[in-house]
């Protein structure tokens, strides 16, 4: 079967890699560097798997910057490109998706498009509507930045929402759904066949319930803090109910990353003119606890704060949106000097501060180290590190 991917990003390239291994696969990107990479068999993102899966499987991949050519004889068209939120239209911004649309219709209306891009909840029925054609699935993705192939070859579930009513596209769902459980290693995945717009609102509630669950644990953690008591203790004691359960539960700056901040907001403006309080407080918590840390940060008096990487996690090079930016934010409207170690920016300046790449001159430099997630380079200067990280695994 041919399958051609929009977008290489942690989505995109995850999925390519997964069903290159037994399909003809084409990844379309507009940059050519990183279709060059790809065809090198070299990973531009930070992926342990990915960077293995390319450098020593035999797969059936072919990366390019044509994407008329990739789409014009592809059986599936998977859609993995951006959709940033847009703050002033409270929406996220669609029109990547809606230009791969236009192309594939234009050179193989046949072809079954699968969005995998986060989108607002009623988005695809009205794209269906829009172009008049309902060879549109969506599968929302559930993956770990830095970890994204990991969790395609041993996936929590596969959810597949098809037009209602329309059985070809039920049983195009099936066979897309087929072909992700192909490449997994992990057997038996829990699978299930939706409606369109329930499959969206499945990784809107999804991430949103996350993120609630991020703010949840901060939040205590900041009573901790303010009362002197040790937050470790009292997440054990509470994660020993199975009904909360020992896991997602590590204090940290605030919910980050790609997916966390604009989903959350996005399902809040889907919320309108439908009754909620919860869903404004989780957007609201992640503000509170990030003016916290500042907080906390600024007590120490320094003059100079070193920010350690930028990323929200371990193992990730991606620290879009990372929470780490709006501690900077406030650290620097308070007229302190910030300077930066982060191997993966390949900058002098980033944000208006200095980025040093000698890690011996950063913490030199730094009268205190600010790490949302802590590691080994950090132990001989840790007198200096600002941390929450309680259980230094994620």
């Amino acid at each position: 079967m041919k399958i051609a991917i929009a977008g290489t990003g942690y989505v995109g390239l995850s999925n390519a890699v997964l069903l290159a291994q037994n399909h003809e696969v084409y990844a379309v990107d507009i940059i050519e560097e990183k279709a060059a990479m790809i065809n090198n068999r070299k990973s531009p993102l930070v992926d342990k798997e990915i960077e293995e899966y390319l450098a020593e499987k035999p797969l059936n991949l072919t990366a390019t910057t044509d994407g008329r050519s990739a789409y014009k004889e592809a059986d599936f068209v998977i859609i993995s490109t951006p959709t940033n939120y847009d703050t002033k239209r409270n929406y996220f911004d669609t029109s990547s998706v809606e230009a791969v649309i236009e192309l594939v219709l234009e050179v193989n209306p046949k072809a079954v498009m699968v969005i995998k891009s986060t989108i607002p909840v009623g988005y695809t029925e009205s794209i269906c509507e829009k172009y008049h054609t309902e060879r549109i699935l969506f599968s929302p993705e559930f993956l770990r930045e830095g970890q994204a192939l990991k969790d395609n070859l041993y996936p929590s579930r596969i959810i597949v929402g098809a037009k209602a009513g329309n059985e070809e596209m039920k049983q195009a769902a099936k066979t897309f759904a087929g072909l992700l459980q192909e490449g997994a290693i992990k057997e038996d995945v829990p699978t299930l066949f939706t409606n369109l717009t329930e499959a969206e609102a499945v990784k809107l509630f999804a991430n949103t319930y996350l993120a609630l669950r991020v703010a949840f644990f901060n939040e205590l953690d900041t009573f901790a803090v303010m009362k002197g008591l040790d937050a470790g203790q009292i997440i054990e004691g509470i994660g020993l109910d199975p009904r909360i359960g020992n896991h997602y539960n590590n204090p940290s700056f605030g919910y980050g990353g790609y997916c966390l901040p604009k989903d959350t907001k996005q399902l809040l403006a889907n919320y309108n003119n439908v009754p909620n309080n919860i869903m404004g407080a989780i957007v609201d918590a992640n503000h509170t606890r990030k003016d916290f840390i500042a907080e906390q940060i600024l007590e120490k008096n320094p003059k100079v704060v070193g920010i350690y990487r930028l990323a929200m996690k371990a193992n990730s090079d991606n620290y879009r949106q990372s929470s780490v930016l709006g501690i900077m934010e406030r650290i620097r409207a308070k007229g302190v000097t910030i300077v930066i170690y982060d191997p993966t920016l390949k900058t002098e300046v980033f944000e208006n501060a200095r980025v040093i790449a000698d890690f011996e001159e950063f913490a030199r430099l730094s009268d205190v180290i600010v790490a949302n997630r802590f590691d080994g380079m950090l132990e001989p200067v840790e007198e200096k590190v600002y941390t929450r990280d309680i259980y230094f695994r994620d």
